[in-house]
């Protein structure tokens, strides 16, 4: 049934896209309609409007129906408290487990520290996995012995393995891309990796026993595109691994794991994911294989969490899940909100689970299979990331495949460009990090984590004779304002008091208070306080109030009329007690006079916001 078939809808005259544009054409006075359009930093373009889609692709559908599976983290060092948090959260509601070890992908600050049997039987301790509770493990070059080890804990308990639902995950090319080094050549690592692949399989473990991971890409910066091409190239190249070592096409297509992670970006994770399904689709009928639905297991993004104001992950892994689960993960696993400060404690944990469960329990989100299908703008986007996707796929297998692609650098260049143009935007607050460089929280109260982060989780040392390629470290869109905010924190603690800007209100309440809002956004963004002065034009009460702020540096805050007739005078005032002097605005005309009063700079949406900041706080020490 459609709308047109509704009764109340068939009362009402139907609008047509055409009616519709005229429509927007007043509105925008003469502007142009490209306005309306934004472009991805992949190269995208979302339209303002769809129509119903006419001829819908291929149904994004689970490898799973109904339910995805929930994975609750364990990455605590201690293995007694790691298995007291992953029965709590096996209790509480999650389905499984996600083991992550020192320098896996996903090692965001902490990690499980002993891969050997016996930490294992502890931190596996009263979990069935003989009742088939999922447990997906991130492959490390740092936890090679964890596969044997789980082999013979499970053969001492007398579990038969294909019972179980334990993932090992072998990625030799994430390994490699994350860290930037191969053990040997590609021609030799393929056959270890076969080999690992088929004692696994044969002992029975063949669901997810090899993962073709994009994070890392996502992590570094790089796009939607990337990520897919990747993915498609890193599951290609683990076939043709198996396939040289004897497996049959279907035997070693069962085993493949696909792992995303999904952020914020609504349109995009829901695109990316159902993109995926449909690419890999083309790849398996391209090896003569009847398409089957991919395992798909997704993660909150590392990129878009926050140290300041954390908060705010809520927000953006619930977006985040609710994404990944529309486009069709069979699995996913949410960082909890405190990640970026260290080892999460129970609550922050609960709140990871919660997120999921509400999802499912109160919003069932997974009753309906592809419920984007169809929809006239999920179906553009989606078409269009597998062609972008497709292409750098392409680009990939022509530089030889991912491993020669990977040795020769080309593709991680490529993401280091996309990175940058995203620290540029971040910089400039065109990208907005709530609780960062949007909205930013000086007074929050700082939360309690198990152990401080550690960066030496994520960390591998090269090995001696290895064969180095450029890596991509994973990075958080907000960390260099954390930095700032970093300094300004230290600051307080040792004298008690932040950097400071005096925010000289000119004119009335609503002259002023748009720009002295955005003032305080601004310099908060990087630890600097901002001190609201009187509302007054009076140069010498706005001088007074400036010496009572304590503060070095005044910015000018009003509308561009009463900057026109007041600035000047108030500026030559506080020029002379000695400020450093802003303009909230863009000066115009006015520019040299401004700069001959004292205003040494003018801040507005659009300016480097991060250098300026930089500035300022190496100014103010």
């Amino acid at each position: 049934m459609t709308l047109r078939d509704q009764p109340l809808a068939a009362v009402f005259p139907q609008a047509n896209e055409d009616q519709w544009r005229k429509s927007v054409e007043r509105a925008l006075k003469g502007g142009s309609f490209e306005k309306l359009v934004t472009k991805t930093y992949g190269g995208l373009d979302i339209a303002p409007l769809y129509s119903q889609a006419k001829q819908p692709g291929s149904r994004a559908l689970r490898q799973n129906p109904a339910r995805w599976a929930v994975l609750a983290r364990v990455d605590l060092s201690d293995p007694e408290a790691a298995n007291k948090q992953a029965l709590e959260d096996l209790e509480s509601g999650a389905s499984g487990l996600h083991l992550v070890f020192p320098g896996s992908q996903g090692a965001y600050g902490t990690a499980l520290v002993d891969d050997s049997e016996a930490a294992l039987a502890q931190i596996l301790d009263k979990v069935r996995l003989d009742y088939g509770v999922p447990v997906m493990i991130e492959d490390s070059p740092r936890a090679r012995k964890v596969a044997e080890a789980i082999m013979r804990l499970l053969d001492r308990n007398h579990i038969e393995p294909s019972i179980t639902s334990v993932s090992f995950g072998f990625d030799p090319l994430g390994v490699q891309a994350r860290h930037g080094f191969a053990n040997a050549p590609w021609s030799e690592e393929r056959k270890l990796f076969a080999e690992r692949v088929k004692r696994a399989a044969g002992a029975g473990f063949t669901r997810g026993a090899v993962a073709a991971d994009a994070r890392a890409i996502h992590a570094a910066g790089g796009t939607e595109a990337q990520e897919l091409g990747f993915v498609l190239s890193a599951g290609l190249a683990y076939l043709r691994a198996l396939a040289d070592a004897g497996l049959d096409a279907g035997a070693a297509r069962s085993l493949l794991l696909f792992r995303l992670a999904a952020d914020a970006d609504e349109f995009l994770v829901i695109a990316k994911f159902r993109a995926l399904r449909r690419l890999w689709a083309r790849v398996e009928e391209s090896c003569g294989l009847q398409p089957a639905p991919a395992l798909i297991h997704a993660e909150t993004a590392w990129r878009m969490m926050t140290r300041s104001d954390p908060w705010n992950n809520l927000l953006r892994a619930t977006i985040a899940v609710f994404s990944a689960a529309i486009g069709g993960a069979d699995a996913i696993t949410v960082l909890p909100f405190t990640q970026a400060l260290g080892a999460p404690d129970a609550f922050a944990r609960r709140l990871a689970r919660d997120t999921q469960l509400v999802l499912q329990d109160e919003s069932y989100i997974h009753v309906v299979d592809d419920p984007a299908s169809g929809a006239g703008g999920f179906e553009a986007l989606t078409d269009s990331l597998c062609d972008r996707g497709w292409a750098v796929f392409q680009e990939i297998e022509a530089d030889g495949g991912l491993p020669e692609a990977l040795e020769k650098g080309g593709f991680q260049a490529k993401v280091a460009e996309s990175f940058g143009q995203r620290a540029k935007n971040a910089a400039r607050a065109k990208d907005k990090i709530t609780g960062s460089n949007e909205f930013p929280n000086l007074g929050e109260t700082q939360l309690s984590v198990v152990a401080p982060f550690s960066s030496a989780a994520g960390d591998c040392a090269i090995p001696h004779g290895a064969r180095k390629s450029p890596l991509l470290a994973p990075r958080r869109a907000s960390e260099p304002f954390e930095r700032l905010r970093d300094i300004s924190d230290a600051r307080l603690a040792a004298t008690g008091a932040r950097p400071r800007v005096f925010l000289a209100n000119l004119g009335p309440v609503a002259a002023f208070t748009a720009r002295a809002n955005f003032a305080k956004n601004f310099f908060e963004a990087g630890g600097v306080e901002a001190v609201f002065g009187p509302e007054s034009e009076n140069s010498a009460e706005i001088v007074d109030a400036f010496r009572q702020s304590h503060a070095k540096l005044a910015c000018i805050c009003s509308s561009d009329r009463i900057y026109f007739d007041a600035a000047i005078p108030v500026a030559l005032a506080l020029n002379g007690a000695g400020a450093r002097l802003y303009l909230a605005g863009r000066p115009g005309e006015m520019q040299e006079e401004f700069r001959k009063a004292g205003i040494s700079k003018f801040i507005f949406a659009g300016c480097d916001m991060f250098d300026m900041l930089r500035d300022i706080i190496e100014e103010t020490q």
